[in-house]
């Protein structure tokens, strides 16, 4: 058994301060010394997918970063591994725990994946290592994990099984299951309700091409823009390319997920367009953005009823009321929109007031004809969106949270 602080320690020294994750009772050491180090940022995530996208977010602010699950939850972030870290070669520290490990009896919801965890993780051609459970083999182990992600810009894994890390003080932070004894966990603070307006024109929809033209003469030359996979991102590319956009060609519903992690970690206005198939994917990414109130952030959500890209089949969003939604769970202020009059006057608010902020605008059905493609590939993409970021365009100072 190693201590949760030597681990921490030797990783703070190789850069990795920035850790997301859901926990595991294996993990419990882990997180409780990540909460009480003050160099150390820790996002508690809504899923393990979720926690894939914040860390991505914050590594294209420049953060070394770790995604810390149990394999049950790897499921949840095979998609943002397989369409997100792979194709934009954004690497993160991923520290999995091995729930039905080797000769470990354990719950049979853990049966299945604890077989077949090392291969899954082959089948994702994810490089992983034993998590290390001896003091001496902390630097080596670290070392390997960051040495393979700088070859290749993608994600290493570290697997922990029961009792390889304990508390400063020999505690095994509640390995068997509970927290008795490991020092008390902390969330964030509560965030009251926020406002949601109406800004409502009640005439005809706008094209999503249209709202995207209001958006970007509507933002300044600082802000940066992640875009959802799918025609929204192949719209903004054919309107106009610039290195502060960032277009996910995959990781449906991450969006928002990168954006919080951005948002957290960079001083630049973060604008999140999003679609509502892609927002209603992963809802519970808007109660991890609420609670951590970055002000910074805009979140706008393009409603056009329909999985565009697929075909227009329909989504549920006609019964969802998402600036409802997203003031209940923190967001400063909110707004309906569904023309571009109110559009341009939630964008005014929006950039003038502490967020976060998200703005449900409805649009039409379908995109433009003959819409093209990004021509520029995915890692270079994030490497310009990156140094765009590192080059201190926007305010260049840590977005912090709070009200």
């Amino acid at each position: 058994m190693i201590q949760a602080d030597a681990f921490l320690g030797t990783g703070f020294d190789a850069g990795f301060d920035f850790y997301t994750g859901v926990p595991c009772s294996f993990l419990s050491p882990l997180i409780n010394g990540i909460l009480t180090d003050k160099r150390l940022t820790y996002v508690a995530a809504a899923s393990e997918g979720e926690a894939v996208a914040i860390a991505s977010g914050a590594w294209l602010a420049g953060h070394k970063t770790a995604v810390m699950c149990q394999n049950s939850g790897l499921g949840n972030a095979v998609n943002p591994l397989t369409s997100l870290n792979f194709p934009f070669r954004i690497p993160t520290l991923l520290i999995v725990t091995w729930r039905a490990g080797p000769g470990l009896n354990d719950e049979p919801q853990h049966e299945l994946m604890g077989r077949i965890t090392p291969n899954l993780l082959e089948l994702m051609e994810v490089p992983h290592r034993p998590f290390p459970a001896d003091g001496g083999e902390i630097a080596a182990a670290i070392g390997e994990a960051g040495a393979a992600m700088d070859k290749t810009g993608l994600p290493f894994a570290l697997i922990m099984q029961k009792g390889d890390v304990g508390n400063a003080g020999g505690n095994d932070g509640g390995n068997d299951g509970s927290n008795d004894g490991a020092q008390p966990m902390s969330a964030p603070p509560a965030r009251p309700r926020g406002e949601a307006a109406d800004l409502l024109d009640q005439g005809p929809l706008p094209a999503r091409m249209q709202a995207l033209e209001t958006l970007l003469s509507g933002v300044g030359d600082d802000a940066v823009l992640i875009a959802t996979t799918g025609k929204c991102g192949r719209e903004l590319f054919t309107l106009g390319d610039r290195p502060q956009h960032l277009y996910q060609v995959g990781s449906m519903g991450c969006a928002a997920a990168m954006g919080l992690g951005v948002a957290l970690n960079a001083g630049n206005p973060v604008v999140v367009v999003d679609g509502d198939g892609a927002a209603l994917m992963k809802m519970g990414t808007l109660a991890t953005i609420g609670a951590y109130g970055p002000r910074n952030l805009i979140h706008i959500v393009l409603d056009n009823g329909t999985y565009d890209s697929t075909g227009g089949q329909p989504t549920v969003s006609r019964s969802v009321d998402f600036a409802a939604i997203a003031a209940g769970c923190g967001y400063a202020k909110c707004y309906r929109c569904d023309g571009l009059g109110g559009f341009v006057e939630a964008l005014k608010s929006a950039q003038s007031g502490r967020g976060p902020h998200l703005i449900h605008m409805r649009i039409q059905p379908g995109s433009m004809k003959d819409l093209g493609r990004p021509t520029i590939k995915p890692p270079e993409v994030a490497l310009r969106f990156r140094e765009f970021l590192a080059s201190g365009a926007g305010e260049g100072q840590k977005a912090s949270a709070g009200p």
